[in-house]
């Protein structure tokens, strides 16, 4: 090699570890926990070549462009919801007598009352979910918002597709939005087809205007949004693809989770939709604001949305919340097991309390790095009484939660990092018996159909395996 390429290479490759050094400084002082702040320094320090590209894109740690542009509509927004306040009478917020206390934080962490008046039914697996999703779009008679993380162009995206340009053009206004990184293959050429019948579209981390930029694609909308005048709301795991329906082989059968409400609750759903509306179009679409009382069943409904712009970390607050408040049971469903401490230590200290702590993930896997990481955590589960199950028939998507006879949650948000302080998430918590019976008897037939891991069965792996599981947790608070 030439003398003075030799030296060009040399310095550059200098260069190159200089700036992961700085770069490692600075995740130091800005990382969100000490285990993200290691992971980020070593690998900066050791592999720049890799690492700081990725840091680049994925480092920051409040979606600071969504807070930018937040601030700018913060005149629309307010006005928003103000007018849902108005609208949200003393009848309509349902009564905090139980349990008072605990319930008014996660009240404080949505920014949104219980309310009551909401009838609602738990949609089981992908036929009923978007049976009920076709019925709903059908019923329109003013508006449809409409938001998912993943969109593709397949039989039940083509159903879903003409069903919308049908309302169209009936006249009913229709606004859709996708996440640009969830839905990387659905073509522009679908897209385009609803904005010729007149409909609004646009993918959730577009360089649309001023605030936006490639280098905060690691926040990704992960919500799944359907409403229905103001009226009806849909929320839950799944994503508009076959797989849903379990017609994929490798995942087949799926299991997931959606929940379909009618009620005052559906306004504070649609409020969630358009703040990520209002960020990404610098526009509202026309609403209804009339809450719609379902007085036979009269449901008590929390919508908790939460994400990278929260002042607080809502998710993971919630589910720490949702963990200490349990006194005999606390069952969590979730694809992806990767919590942060605070999590892992709420649920030792539910054990402790005597509580039935039950987590149940699936044992096929959809994404390996997440299961290899998940497995670090059983050394600080099991041992101390937390139980951990694998569900058997497929693929296990759903997201819930159950706390003693109290309390259920539905919706969109993982047991994992990303969850917590990376994705724009929604929960549907209910408060009101009959939801709760509903949700315990489906947990109930999914842990049947589970096994329970020990720690024997992993530390009887491979010695690759375990460490391939100790390198992943090293990386478990970047996924």
């Amino acid at each position: 090699m030439h003398p003075s390429l030799f030296a060009v290479i040399s310095l550059a490759v200098g260069l190159l570890y200089l700036l992961g050094i700085f770069a490692a400084i600075d995740a130091i002082y800005r990382a969100r926990s000490p285990q993200s702040a290691i992971a980020w320094s070593l690998s900066l320090c050791m592999f720049p070549f890799i690492a700081l590209p990725l840091y680049l894109f994925f480092s920051n740690r409040k979606f600071t462009a969504y807070l930018q542009s937040r601030r700018v509509g913060d005149a629309e927004i307010h006005k928003l919801v103000d007018q849902l306040g108005r609208e949200l009478t003393p009848t309509v917020k349902a009564p905090l007598e139980k349990d008072a206390h605990e319930l008014a934080v996660f009240e404080r962490l949505a920014r949104f009352p219980f309310m009551r008046y909401n009838a609602a039914r738990l949609l089981i697996d992908g036929e009923a979910t978007f049976d009920a999703i076709l019925r709903g779009i059908d019923s329109a008679q003013e508006y449809i918002l409409m938001q998912f993380y993943i969109v593709k162009d397949d039989t039940i995206g083509g159903e879903i597709k003409e069903a919308l340009i049908k309302k169209a053009r009936e006249g009913v206004r229709i606004s859709f939005m996708i996440d640009i990184i969830g839905s990387y293959s659905l073509p522009q050429s679908w897209l385009q087809e609803l904005e010729d019948a007149g409909i609004q579209t646009t993918g959730f981390g577009k360089i649309t205007h001023k605030h936006t930029t490639r280098l905060q694609l690691n926040f990704r909308n992960h919500r799944k949004i359907i409403v229905i005048d103001g009226k009806t709301a849909f929320v839950g795991g799944l994503n508009i693809g076959d797989e849903y329906l379990s017609r994929d082989p490798q995942f087949s059968p799926w299991r997931d989770t959606h929940v379909e409400i009618h009620g005052p609750t559906a306004l504070c759903v649609q409020l969630t939709f358009l703040e990520d509306w209002f960020w990404m179009m610098q526009s509202m679409p026309e609403v209804n604001w009339h809450p719609a009382l379902n007085a036979e069943q009269d449901q008590q409904i929390l919508a908790v949305p939460s994400g990278p712009a929260d002042e607080l970390d809502t998710c993971g607050l919630m589910f720490t919340q949702l963990i200490h408040a349990a006194h005999k049971r606390v069952w969590i469903v979730s694809p992806y097991f990767v919590p942060d401490e605070t999590v892992i230590s709420a649920l030792q200290l539910a054990v402790l309390r005597g509580v039935d702590v039950r987590i149940l993930i699936p044992q096929k896997a959809d994404h390996r790095l997440v299961q290899l990481a998940g497995f670090s955590y059983l050394e600080e589960t099991i041992p101390f009484g937390i139980r951990i199950f694998r569900y058997i028939p497929g693929f296990l998507h759903q997201k819930a939660i159950l706390v003693d006879d109290s309390l259920a949650g539905i919706g969109t948000a993982n047991l994992d990092n990303r969850s917590f302080v990376l994705n724009f998430e929604i929960t549907l918590l209910f408060a009101s018996r009959t939801m709760i019976d509903d949700v315990s008897t489906m947990l109930q037939r999914d842990f049947d159909n589970a096994r329970e891991l020990s720690l024997e069965e992993f530390n009887q792996r491979p010695l690759w395996f375990r460490f391939a599981v100790k390198v992943s947790r090293l990386l478990s608070p970047l996924l």
